[in-house]
């Protein structure tokens, strides 16, 4: 049984020489982290394609069995609104093909203004993509989740195309006012997104918000580690993505949760050995 756990980014200043050796060259940095976590959002082909030889490196700093979750362009998701992104697709699709089987899910990450009269549209486009590739999608127009027409409509439509549902869930983030910079800035980016903790796939994807206070973070995820243990006992295999507003222990608190559920399901696959920050002598 698999659970992989991971962050927004592989890359953080507070993380240098503290959790990753410092200095890394731009092309170990991955590498070091993926002695943290075996799973990582993609975030950046989000704002610009990678180029494929930048790919292909990330692909020879991790394991066939890490979790690369590749968000789709802005300028297929949020600025053509999945109309008319042939060309955009292929070249995106094109520069990710080095990750191979890393390349766990294509995230089509939609704007709030993506709507239940949308639907057809994101039914369209999902039924475009390859094959070779599973998407996940995540959405954040409040019909989806508070009316039940357009949660049944939005779930079938991912059914139809063997598509998961990421929950983002931001609850235990918004229950209580900030008190660092860091929360307050998120505090007035983050979207206020009813809880949703139902799973269409064998393959779960789910996208934590917690406190910069670590406890306060783990606090706020117990219910996932119930679902999460719930999942791997049915045989799936989730992929579970913890952040914090200023992001400064995700990679521990991310290992943190790994552990917490691998003492209600034994048997759990174990997560890599960090490497050493310091290089280990004999004396």
């Amino acid at each position: 049984m698999h659970l992989h756990v991971g962050c927004a980014m592989w890359t953080h200043r507070s993380w240098q020489g503290r959790l990753l050796a410092h200095p890394l060259p731009a092309h170990e940095r991955l590498r070091h982290y993926a002695g943290w976590c075996d799973a990582v959002e993609g975030n950046t082909t989000f704002y610009a394609t990678p180029a494929r030889d930048t790919v292909a490196g990330w692909a020879q700093q991790t394991d066939p069995d890490f979790r690369f979750v590749v968000k789709l362009p802005k300028v297929v998701t949020h600025e053509r609104r999945l109309t008319e992104v042939t060309e955009p697709m292929r070249v995106f699709l094109d520069a990710i093909e080095p990750l191979g089987p890393r390349a766990h899910a294509l995230w089509v990450q939609l704007p709030g203004s993506f709507g239940p009269d949308d639907v057809p549209t994101l039914a369209r486009f999902l039924r475009r993509l390859p094959a070779a590739h599973r998407s996940a999608v995540e959405v954040r127009h409040p019909a989806f989740f508070t009316d039940p027409r357009s949660t049944r409509q939005l779930e079938s439509t991912l059914a139809d195309a063997d598509a998961e549902w990421i929950p983002f869930d931001t609850t235990a983030f918004f229950a209580n006012p900030p008190t660092s910079d860091a929360e307050r800035d998120a505090w007035t980016k983050k979207p206020r997104m009813p809880l949703r903790t139902a799973a269409l796939t064998d393959r779960p994807i789910v996208r934590y918000l917690g406190r910069d206070d670590p406890d306060r973070t783990v606090e706020g995820w117990g219910r996932w580690l119930d679902i999460t243990a719930g999942w791997l006992r049915e045989g799936r295999s989730p992929t579970v993505f913890i952040h914090t507003p200023d992001n400064a222990d995700a990679p521990t608190l991310a290992r943190r949760f790994h552990d917490e559920v691998s003492t209600r399901v034994p048997g759990l696959a174990p997560l890599p050995e960090p490497i050493p920050v310091e290089p280990t002598t004999l004396f």
